[in-house]
């Protein structure tokens, strides 16, 4: 640590992550449940992934506010349940989600940068992949031939 950080603020950006990320894979769970129709094993496969990504991502959260000496919530993130099962559906809510842990984690980012190394660290690469995880939706919801332009694809 080269400076102080405001550790309160950290904490609870990581238990913020911490539950949305718990919440992503109740949310990947379930929509694996509800795909149907022909394309239906590699879509379902694609979000039991997912789900065990976000349960890794969880538990890095957890064993970060550990590392501070705190106690990890037992809280999850808010579940949204449109009841929209079409695949295009599904995939623009995992965006908004994708959105919003991605939101986090540059917050995480700008609490601890050039304060605290490893936790810079830990941002960074979250943020990657989260970023990752949405150019991956992105392409999915595009029509085939479809080409975006980076700064389209910027503030995905």
């Amino acid at each position: 640590m080269d400076e102080k950080f405001d550790k309160p603020a950290v904490l609870n950006c990581l238990s913020k992550i911490l539950e949305l990320e718990l919440a992503g894979v109740v949310r990947y769970t379930h929509y694996a449940f509800m795909i149907y129709g022909y394309n239906r094993i590699p879509i379902v496969s694609w979000l039991q992934g997912q789900a065990d990504e976000s349960l890794v991502h969880a538990r890095e959260a957890g064993e970060m506010i550990t590392h501070l000496g705190e106690h990890p919530s037992l809280a999850i993130g808010p579940l949204l349940e449109t009841h929209q099962h079409d695949i295009g559906d599904i995939l623009r809510e995992s965006l908004d989600h994708e959105r919003e842990a991605l939101a986090s984690y540059k917050e995480l980012l700008s609490l601890v940068e050039g304060k605290f190394v490893m936790f810079e660290e830990y941002a960074r690469r979250q943020i990657a992949a989260e970023e990752m995880h949405q150019g991956e939706v992105d392409k999915m919801l595009r029509r085939p031939g479809a080409v975006a332009t980076f700064s389209e694809t910027k503030e995905i």
